[in-house]
C-alpha cells in the first residue's frame, strides 16, 4: 500500500502517454492491437520451429549474441571482433541454414486461405490425426488378412484413465509395425486392448468392460463385446479385428459397425476424428445398431 500510495498515478500516465505517443483512446487501442499481433505472430513462430532442428539453431544464435556481448564486457577484443563480425553477416547464414524451413513455410503460405492464417493449431492436429488413421487401417488391414486379432481404442473427450492404468503404460508413436507386433498371438501385450491418447499409444494389454446388451448376435465374441462396453460409457472409438473371421469393426456410441473395408474404416475414422471447420461438428455422430 506505501509503494501505490507513494506513485503519482497521473504522473505516471503523463509520463506512458508522452513516451508511446499515445493522444487519445484510439493510439492506445492501436498500440494494444500491434503489440497483441506481434506477440502473437512470435508465438506462433516460437511454436512451429520448437520440434524441427530449426529450433536448435535459433538457441546456437542466441548463444553467439550472448557470448559477443559478453567478451565485449570482459574486453576480449578478438572475441568481440570475431562474434560481431559473425552476427553481421548472421541475415546470410540464416538463410544459407533455414532454406528448406523457408521454402516450406512460404509454399505453405501460398496454398493457405487467409482464413487460414492463424489457425496452425487445427491444421497441425489434423495432419497428425490423418497420419495416426493411416496407420491404423494399414495395421488393421494387414491383421485381417492374417486373421490376427486386435482392439484398438481411441480416446476423446472422454478420459478412460481407470483402463489406462489396468494395462501396460506405454509411450509410443503409433505406426502399423508397433500395432501388429503388440497383438501378434502368444506375445506379452496381444491379449487386451491398445489405447491410444493424443496420437500416442499409452498403454496396451488393456481390460475393457463387456456390454451389458443381451440382444447382442452370438456371432460377437469377447472382443466385439468388450469394444461395445467402453463405447457405451466413454465416446471413444474402438476398431476390431475378428480373430475367427478376420472381419474389422468399428464401435461408437454403443453401436457397432461390421464388415468394413480399409476405405470405408479410413472414412469413419476421419468422420469421427478430423477437425472440420465447424468446430462443433468435430465429433459427428456417427452409431449403427449392432447386428
Amino acid at each position: 500500500m506505501i509503494l501505490f500510495s507513494s506513485v503519482n498515478i497521473r504522473e505516471l500516465i503523463r509520463y506512458l502517454s508522452t513516451s508511446l505517443d499515445i493522444n487519445n483512446v484510439w493510439d492506445l487501442i492501436k498500440i494494444i492491437i500491434d503489440i497483441s499481433i506481434v506477440s502473437y505472430v512470435v508465438y506462433k513462430l516460437v511454436k512451429l520451429v520448437r520440434e524441427t532442428r530449426a529450433w536448435q539453431l535459433i538457441k546456437g544464435i542466441l548463444v553467439i549474441v550472448v557470448a559477443a556481448r559478453l567478451s565485449e564486457i570482459i574486453g576480449f577484443r578478438t572475441i568481440s571482433f570475431i562474434l560481431r563480425l559473425t552476427i553481421e553477416y548472421m541475415a546470410i547464414i540464416l538463410v544459407v541454414l533455414f532454406q528448406p524451413e523457408f521454402r516450406r513455410g512460404l509454399e505453405q503460405l501460398g496454398r493457405s486461405r487467409f482464413r487460414n492464417f492463424f489457425s496452425f493449431d487445427d491444421e497441425d492436429i489434423n495432419v497428425k490425426v490423418k497420419a495416426l488413421i493411416e496407420e491404423i487401417v494399414k495395421a488393421v488391414t494387414e491383421m485381417s488378412k492374417t486373421f490376427t486379432g486386435a482392439l484398438i481404442v481411441i480416446e476423446r473427450e472422454t478420459k478412460i484413465g481407470e483402463i489406462i492404468n489396468s494395462g501396460v503404460r506405454l509411450d509410443a508413436n503409433v505406426t502399423s509395425e508397433l500395432l501388429m507386433n503388440i497383438f501378434t498371438p502368444n506375445t506379452p501385450l496381444h491379449d487386451g486392448a491398445v489405447v491410444i491418447r493424443d496420437n500416442r499409444i499409452v498403454a496396451a494389454a488393456c481390460f475393457l468392460p463387456l456390454t451389458e446388451n443381451s440382444n447382442l448376435s452370438k456371432e460377437l465374441g469377447t472382443r466385439h463385446r468388450a469394444a461395445l462396453g467402453i463405447s457405451e460409457v466413454s465416446d471413444s472409438i474402438v476398431v476390431v479385428v475378428s480373430e475367427e473371421s478376420g472381419k474389422i469393426s468399428v464401435a461408437l456410441n454403443g453401436g457397432l459397425s461390421r464388415n468394413l473395408t480399409s476405405d470405408t474404416l479410413r472414412k469413419a475414422l476421419s468422420k469421427n476424428l478430423i477437425m472440420k471447420d465447424n468446430p462443433g461438428k468435430r465429433f459427428g455422430i456417427w452409431k449403427v445398431k449392432a447386428k
